[in-house]
């Protein structure tokens, strides 16, 4: 079936990624505990980069750096996240997730999992493969 617009595959991925950001607002909402958005894709992101600093996330996140710098204070305050000097240089400080925070991050894992599940219903592990490919040549299309 011809499509009627050149930016359809634009158009769909769109929709997808506006479905996943509203389903994990809504679970950040139900199960984060307070956490804003900002606040979990930060914690998020010292999950996956442990020993990172906040000049890491900032380029990351493309972010101010005030902005990630009162995100990563209000996780500190609220126990969430831990900091230690860098013993290569000690004016940096590196990031982890304390016990509590990692907790709370396996919880909304569990939703990104579950949403993904929902997603994916119904494809073959043929079609997923076959999606994973076309996604993997897309992200090296636009050189993610």
């Amino acid at each position: 079936m011809k499509r009627s617009t050149n930016t359809e595959v634009l158009d769909r991925i769109h929709a997808l990624m506006h479905g996943l950001r509203r389903h994990l607002q809504d679970a950040t909402r139900q199960d984060g505990e307070g956490l804003g958005p900002m606040e979990a894709r930060c914690l998020g992101f010292f999950m996956r980069n442990e020993g990172a600093t906040q000049s890491d996330l900032v380029q990351h996140a493309g972010r101010d750096k005030a902005q990630i710098a009162r995100i990563v204070k209000a996780l500190h305050e609220r126990g969430l996240l831990q900091s230690h000097p860098d013993p290569d240089d000690r004016r940096s400080q590196r990031v982890s997730v304390t016990a509590e925070g990692q907790a709370l991050q396996r919880k909304m894992q569990q939703h990104r999992v579950r949403f993904e599940k929902t997603m994916v219903a119904g494809l073959s592990d043929s079609e997923r493969n076959t999606l994973l490919a076309l996604l993997d040549r897309l992200e090296a299309n636009v050189g993610e």
